[in-house]
């Protein structure tokens, strides 16, 4: 039996690279029918310039706040006791297709080059109304790429409203063990209020998203103070009513229809200064010691002034698993900071191979105001170089979305999410195509 399965994984494996270069081949011949002119749309960003001085990098500062450890108790003595991740991927109950099966539509949405060597679709009835945000992976977690026994992905959506700050925001566990077979569940992101005696959910777009330890950190919209909430993954709560709301409500506890509600444990907050700089793409960078919170702002193509990137360190006390770097005051300071004339900036990776001497930094350039594709371009202090695909060399080859970029360094995959495809590629072949 063991080896029919292994056979099926393998023909299933060979079918599912045979759609997704199907779908490359196809869209990077569509690729080639992009003007000259729309093409040098992706002005080159340059070389990246470090920030130093002390009004750059204060703007650059957060301030924790953490949410008082009687209030998380009196919700969970209400709620019931907290659950882990096994618990929540025990109960998954939709499943992910693969490309294969996925319709031509949401295919499109694929980078063109380099091309994804995994890919899969949500449910869409699970999905309508809801907007993709970041991913994250288990290989964020822990090093070797597990939490537990499981590989596991997250992703967050938020609630289309009609409005660009978004509407209530959930997390997507997904059980990530077989390939062949990606099954999930969700869990409302939730705010504790009045004491620990109720929640509200949080609204805003997730465009970031790191699981560092046991802790995941997301990021807010420009609509709230904070630019950070932080949430414990041991500390999901099983929601007890079915009801659209959000909080107490009678017979129990509403999560907005979601099996789970996640209930932060921390937030940090921006300085109160027009320059302060919101992270609006993050991701982790084990190349750094210690590890590193890496940040980017989101600037629109119309506005003239340059994108932010900078860095935060993961602080080393084991009573602070998973929190940034704070001193005794709870202020977080960046540790390194850059100037970069990229535009829509909606993912940011920063790696060192082994052995370099400094990181390159990989952005994944959104297609803002015109119509197309987005732009990845990896960029240092030295200059920038983007992938180009067609005829005519366009650089506009990745996702026109430009989602959140996750590095899982036991598989060398970086994953990365438009519209509603999940996808994964090697950083290799992303090297490749910039070579």
């Amino acid at each position: 039996m063991k080896q029919r399965g292994r056979h099926r994984r393998r023909r299933r494996g060979r079918a599912l690279r045979a759609a997704l270069t199907g779908a490359a081949l196809a869209l990077t011949g569509a690729a080639t029918l992009i003007s000259a002119s729309q093409a040098t749309v992706a002005d080159d960003p340059g070389a990246l310039k470090p920030l130093t001085s002390a009004a750059d990098t204060d703007a650059l500062r957060l301030t924790e706040h953490r949410v008082p450890r009687p209030w998380l108790d009196r919700l969970s003595d209400s709620m019931g006791a907290p659950v882990g991740v096994d618990a929540v991927l025990d109960s998954a109950d939709h499943t992910l297709r693969d490309a294969a099966d996925c319709t031509a539509d949401d295919r499109e949405t694929l980078p063109v080059f380099p091309a994804a060597t995994r890919a899969y679709c949500w449910e869409e009835d699970d999905t309508e109304d809801w907007r993709p945000g970041a991913v994250t992976t288990s290989g964020d977690a822990d090093e070797d790429g597990r939490w537990g026994a499981h590989r596991v992905i997250l992703s967050a959506w938020t609630r289309d409203d009609g409005t660009p700050e978004g509407g209530l925001a959930r997390i997507s566990f997904v059980d990530a063990d077989d390939p062949d077979r990606l099954s999930y569940t969700s869990a409302l992101l939730a705010v504790p209020v009045d004491g620990g005696h109720d929640y509200r959910g949080l609204a805003s777009p997730v465009s970031g998203m790191v699981w560092y330890q046991d802790k995941l950190l997301v990021t807010a919209g420009s609509g709230d103070r904070d630019a950070l909430y932080v949430y414990d993954v041991e500390r999901v709560q099983r929601a007890t009513a079915e009801a659209d709301a959000v909080g107490r409500v009678p017979g129990g506890w509403a999560a907005n229809g979601q099996p789970y509600v996640l209930p932060a444990v921390a937030s940090y907050r921006l300085p109160d200064t027009d320059d302060a700089a919101r992270p609006g793409a993050i991701s982790l960078d084990r190349g750094t010691a210690p590890d590193s919170l890496v940040a980017s702002e989101r600037v629109p193509a119309d506005v003239d002034r340059p994108t932010r990137l900078w860095r935060y360190a993961f602080g080393t006390d084991p009573a602070r698993s998973g929190l940034p770097a704070a001193d005794s005051a709870g202020r977080v300071d960046a540790v390194e900071a850059y100037e970069t004339g990229a535009a829509e900036v909606g993912g940011v990776l920063s790696y060192r191979p082994p052995g370099a001497a400094r990181s390159d930094w990989y952005l994944g350039r959104a297609a803002g105001g015109h119509d197309g594709r987005g732009t990845l371009w990896r960029q240092d202090t030295e200059g920038a170089r983007a992938t180009e695909c067609g005829a005519d060399r366009s650089q506009r080859c990745w996702s026109g979305q430009a989602g959140s970029l996750s590095y899982w360094a036991r598989t060398g995959e970086v994953w990365s999410q438009s519209g509603r495809m999940l996808f994964a590629l090697p950083l290799t072949s992303i090297e490749d195509a910039l070579d």
